[in-house]
Order: C-alpha cells, then sequence, then structure tokens
C-alpha cells in the first residue's frame, strides 16, 4: 500500500518543514510528496539540511497550482485537520481508522493532503477532500509541526495491516466528480435546486461516492441511472 500513498503539502510557508516531512516519509518507505505550490518558492538548501537521506523525495517531488490538480488522480484523499466547523466535514476518522479504510485499497492512489503551517487546511481545501483525518491531541496545546502530523500519519500506515482488501481498483476522484457532476445536473433539470444552489449537495454526494470507493462499472452505472432520469424527466415535460 505504501507505493500508492502520496503525501500532499498544500502551500507550505517553511522550506525546513518540507525537508523535514521529507525525512519522516522516508522513514516510513512512503517516496510520494506533492506540493501546491512552486518550486522556486522555496530554498533548497534549507529544505535539504533537514531532509538528510530524504533527498530523493524532495528531488523527485511534484508542483501544482492546485490541491484539485495534485490529488485528481487519486482514489482516496484525505484531508488533515483538527478544527471542526458548519463548513468541515461532517465526520473526521482517526488515523488508525484512516488506516483501515485506506488499506483497503490496494491498487489505487492514496493521497493526504497537509494544510499550511499557519492555518491548517482551508475550507475550501478541505471541501477538495473526499474525507478527513483527525490526529488527536491535548486540548491545551493541540497545534501539532507539519513534519510531526506527516510522521504520524506515516507511522500508523506503515504498521498498519486491514483486515481485507478491495478486489478492484476504485475509481479516481476526477472519475467521481464526473459523477457527481451528472446527479447534481440531473436533479438541477428538475427544479430540485430552487431556493438555494447545488454547492452542498455536490459535497454531500462527493463524500459519499468516496466512501464507497466504487468500482468504474458502479461509477458508470451511477452516471446511467441520473442520465436516465433527466431523459425521463424532460421527454414527460414535453408531453404535459
Amino acid at each position: 500500500m505504501l507505493d500508492n500513498v502520496i503525501i500532499v503539502l498544500c502551500n507550505p510557508e517553511e522550506p525546513r518543514n518540507i525537508g523535514s516531512a521529507c525525512r519522516a516519509m522516508l522513514n516510513m518507505g512512503i517516496k510520494t510528496l506533492r506540493i501546491v505550490g512552486r518550486k522556486e518558492d522555496y530554498d533548497e538548501e534549507s529544505v535539504l539540511r533537514l531532509a538528510i537521506h530524504g533527498k530523493s523525495v524532495w528531488e523527485d517531488a511534484s508542483f501544482y497550482g492546485t490541491l484539485k490538480e495534485a490529488v485528481s488522480d487519486c482514489c482516496i484523499c484525505a484531508g488533515t485537520t483538527r478544527r471542526k466547523g458548519k463548513k468541515r466535514k461532517n465526520w473526521a476518522m482517526t488515523p488508525e481508522e484512516f488506516a483501515d479504510f485506506a488499506g483497503k485499497d490496494n491498487k489505487g492512489k492514496i493521497a493526504v493532503v497537509f494544510g499550511n503551517e499557519r492555518t491548517g487546511l482551508t475550507d475550501a481545501e478541505l471541501e477538495a477532500c473526499s474525507c478527513c483525518v483527525n490526529i488527536p491531541s491535548w486540548d491545551g496545546f493541540p497545534s501539532l509541526n507539519l513534519s510531526h502530523a506527516v510522521q504520524i500519519i506515516a507511522y500508523v500506515l506503515f504498521t498498519h495491516k486491514p483486515e481485507r482488501k478491495y478486489g478492484y481498483e476504485p475509481v479516481s476522484i476526477d472519475e467521481t466528480e464526473k459523477t457527481v457532476s451528472t446527479m447534481t445536473k440531473a436533479l438541477k433539470t428538475m427544479g430540485f435546486f430552487k431556493i438555494t444552489d447545488d454547492h452542498d449537495m455536490s459535497l454531500f454526494f462527493s463524500s459519499v461516492l468516496a466512501r464507497a470507493a466504487l468500482s468504474k462499472g458502479e461509477n458508470d452505472y451511477i452516471k446511467k441511472i441520473f442520465n436516465k432520469i433527466e431523459g425521463l424527466y424532460l421527454r414527460a415535460s414535453k408531453n404535459q
């Protein structure tokens, strides 16, 4: 599973934290790092000073303009956060619960997303994630250093042994979002969103479908159902 795990850092500010995260990743056999930001904005010497033997993780890292681009090919995208709020995920897993959930997917890519050191993940960034992971900590001082949070998640993924695995590769987040778009489009055509827009419903569908870990066949079948519902509604409307 570790070969499929991708650590994603969203706009990290401190290059030394990136270096420490690289070292923490390689300690646990995780080698793929994606960063939302520009490589030229980070002092490489500072990164490598703390990466030590994790230098290769930095050298092989990929950089993206947005979080959505960074995780589009992943089947699972878990945002790490300690805060809760109206626009945050309705449920959060412990690192151990996430390891069991993610470990069942032995073929698809699994992204674990960490926010900026100062602000953590924004509401918009968390919305781009399919699930949420919360690392328990003392209420008196709950904020963790970025590399420490990476180390904890990486350690749990390294040591955890899931009870069972899927016998297929779940569809990517990008494919799931296409299905969500089909579903909300059908509902919009039927006048479902007369009072509010489809934003909250889209987030709800995205979260549910991601947790369902749909196969390609299941994902395609759901799209066919909603396309047919929309078509039947339009034909019925014309006959009235």
